[in-house]
């Protein structure tokens, strides 16, 4: 191989390396790389945290909730084990405040009646068409499995490493940071037309959604000093619904991960049976008698 050959191979593996670790800038064309957030669910042994998932959903449903449906989830899922551990009686009053369509009844017309928990919770608009003509035309998408549909692509090697650490959170990442992404003032050069709003993050930067959120908008339980539970901030109202989010998504993420963990522990103590079982048949066996 001559030098030359040498010092072109050793400048495309440059090259190479210089466009993987590039990779997780270039998320999206025109979007901007959502910061890494911590996040009590992340991990092999992570969970959810159920007062945050109990302050996510408030802000659902004091905000997000008068435009984003949650179809595939019923209001019984928020009493089951690993979610926002609401009791069954806190449940049952909740879903009586939602309508929900029922019927036919005896004479054959639909009626409504109070939600029950086993309902599932009732969308926001009856239609997609009542949808985009309360949105300027665009339609609100579902948050039902959002946080785990949202994703970037993070490039070489970092995927490697996300293989190892179960790293999932590209989604919340990604909610988060879109609510804390509104500029009033867009950059120079950039036109935002009417009834659009420009974000960092957002792909192409132009959404259609208004900022939703508001320091101070949605009012957090107290503690026993009298203090908010968490900051009535932007910040942490974007942080927790997005986690609500993520659990919606995906109600049974910690007993996923606690049988994948009792999966790996079998199959270790399994092999490491095997090894034993294999060296002591095997030892009886006369080693110079096989090779004759």
């Amino acid at each position: 191989m001559t030098m030359n050959t040498m010092h072109r191979l050793a400048a495309g593996v440059l090259a190479l390396a210089g466009v993987a670790f590039a990779a997780p800038a270039m998320a999206a064309e025109g979007a901007v790389v959502p910061p890494r957030q911590s996040w009590t669910f992340s991990g092999p042994f992570g969970h959810f945290d159920a007062t945050q998932l109990q302050r996510g959903f408030k802000v659902y449903r004091e905000v997000c909730g008068n435009c984003h449906g949650l179809r595939l989830l019923a209001f019984r899922n928020l009493a089951e084990e690993g979610g926002p551990g609401f009791s069954e009686s806190q449940v049952k009053a909740l879903a009586a405040e939602y309508k929900v369509k029922d019927g036919p009844n005896e004479s054959g017309d639909m009626f409504e009646r109070p939600a029950r928990p086993a309902d599932r919770m009732p969308p926001p608009f009856a239609n997609p068409q009542a949808a985009a003509a309360a949105n300027g035309g665009a339609i609100p998408p579902d948050f039902s499995v959002l946080a785990k549909a949202r994703t970037y692509e993070r490039g070489f090697p970092w995927f490697l490493f996300d293989m190892v650490t179960q790293f999932q959170e590209q989604g919340v990442d990604y909610i988060t940071a879109l609510m804390n992404g509104y500029e009033d003032n867009p950059p120079h050069g950039v036109e935002v037309p009417a009834g659009k709003y420009y974000n960092t993050y957002f792909p192409g930067h132009i959404i259609s959604m208004p900022k939703p959120l508001s320091d101070g908008q949605v009012e957090y339980p107290k503690t026993q000093d009298g203090k908010p539970q968490a900051p009535e901030t932007v910040a942490q109202y974007g942080k927790d619904v997005a986690a609500f989010m993520m659990w919606a998504a995906e109600p049974h993420l910690e007993a996923r991960k606690q049988l994948g963990f009792r999966v790996l522990s079998f199959l270790l103590v399994f092999a490491g049976l095997l090894y034993f079982t294999k060296k002591k048949i095997w030892s009886r066996v006369d080693g110079h008698a096989l090779t004759h």
